[in-house]
């Protein structure tokens, strides 16, 4: 079978982790080498490669050799493939079917669409436990698929794919914690009720940027609707009455309620929302009793964040300061990673945002710009100049 025309993941692979542009590679696995054969590239026979690759907008088209593949891949967990050219399910399944670790996939803004993804293709994806498909306008017969053939799929980000409906499969998946399915057209709560059937061990919902203008649900029958849930997000939704707002005590988990931009909250000045919100206090004393006096709370923007530093094999949590700008960061981290800042691309990855690692490309801007917060990770690659 031919293969499309274009640059293939193992030529741009290649091309961007060569010994040349990535000398430094240190720790085990870090430096793959593969005994050359006389029909062998010399740039092919050694590759320093980290275990997450970040491979997007590359204009990949196809997954090339396999074997190839196979070699220098095989310690990899995270792969972004993003915004790629990749429009055959089979030419992924050929990469992915030879990434053994691969916990983290970002196909986002790839024509996914012009293929049919079928079971055996599907069933590469098995260990894969965080999924991003924005923008791929993956059909919820795709979707369907990689939960029967991903048991262990825990995130998954269909943002951007133009839903208007929700389609459930046959069998539902309990593995899912956590789906960010922004920026769509879901305005009915017959369709978002759907999403509590098919994932019931949901703990996050990111419903933000559609357009649903109420919950219209029995009070008694919510409960039971996503029985797990402790945070959602409804920003920019239309939700337009408080009894939507209180219909949401009945989730028996919820804990956090993200709400800004919503058209009940327009017609309000930032003091009257405050007062609103005071208004409610009564009946939360009725549900929780009668709080203890509260302690001074500091309402400054977080000065400081712990996050978790990944150079090759290592990983170090440190607490790093967010005034200070991307230079000062690689200053900071040239101790613990031991290269020149000339040397270092730094990633930033929120567990939250649909579209994967953000690479801090200017060195002038300040971390806090990034909205790095507790928990983050920022992930440093070497290069010379």
């Amino acid at each position: 079978m031919d293969q499309p025309s274009g640059r293939s993941f193992m030529q741009v692979l290649c091309e961007k982790y060569s010994p040349e542009n990535f000398p430094y590679r240190r720790g085990p696995g870090m430096g793959v080498h593969v005994p050359a054969t006389p029909q062998g590239s010399p740039m092919k026979d050694r590759l320093n490669l980290p275990s997450v690759l970040v491979l997007n907008s590359c204009g990949i088209t196809c997954a090339g050799d396999e074997t190839e593949i196979a070699a220098f891949c095989a310690h990899v967990s995270e792969l972004d493939l993003s915004d790629n050219k990749l429009e055959d399910w089979h030419e992924v399944s050929k990469i992915v079917s030879n990434v053994p670790q691969l916990e983290f996939l970002n196909l986002s803004s790839n024509p996914l669409n012009l293929s049919v993804l079928e079971r055996t293709c599907a069933g590469s994806f098995s260990g894969v436990r965080k999924l991003v498909l924005n923008n791929s306008k993956a059909s919820w017969e795709t979707v369907h698929t990689i939960l029967q053939e991903l048991p262990d799929l825990e995130e998954l980000f269909l943002c951007l794919n133009d839903y208007e409906t929700v389609s459930c499969p046959s069998i539902c998946c309990h593995s899912l914690k956590l789906l960010h399915i922004t920026d769509n057209n879901l305005q009915d709560w017959t369709e978002i009720r759907k999403l509590g059937a098919m994932f019931p061990s949901l703990d996050t919902l990111v419903l933000a940027n559609n357009h649903l203008n109420a919950i219209e649900e029995p009070d008694d029958s919510l409960a039971g609707l996503f029985p797990n849930l402790r945070s959602i997000s409804l920003h920019k939704s239309g939700l337009q009455s408080w009894e939507d707002i209180d219909k949401l005590n009945s989730f028996p988990k919820l804990e956090e309620v993200r709400l800004l931009g919503i058209p009940l909250l327009q017609p309000y000045t930032t003091e009257e929302r405050r007062k609103l919100v005071i208004a409610r206090y009564h009946e939360l004393i009725t549900k929780y009793g009668k709080l203890e006096p509260l302690a001074e709370v500091d309402l400054r923007p977080q000065s400081s964040a712990k996050v978790e530093v990944h150079f090759n094999d290592q990983v170090e949590e440190m607490s790093i300061r967010l005034d200070q700008t991307v230079a000062e960061l690689k200053k900071q981290l040239k101790t613990l990673v031991q290269l020149p800042t000339s040397s270092m691309l730094l990633y930033h990855f929120d567990h939250e945002a649909p579209f994967g690692p953000e690479e801090m490309k200017y060195s002038s801007r300040a971390l806090h710009s990034f909205g790095i917060r507790d928990g983050d990770k920022i992930y440093v690659e070497s290069k010379t100049k």
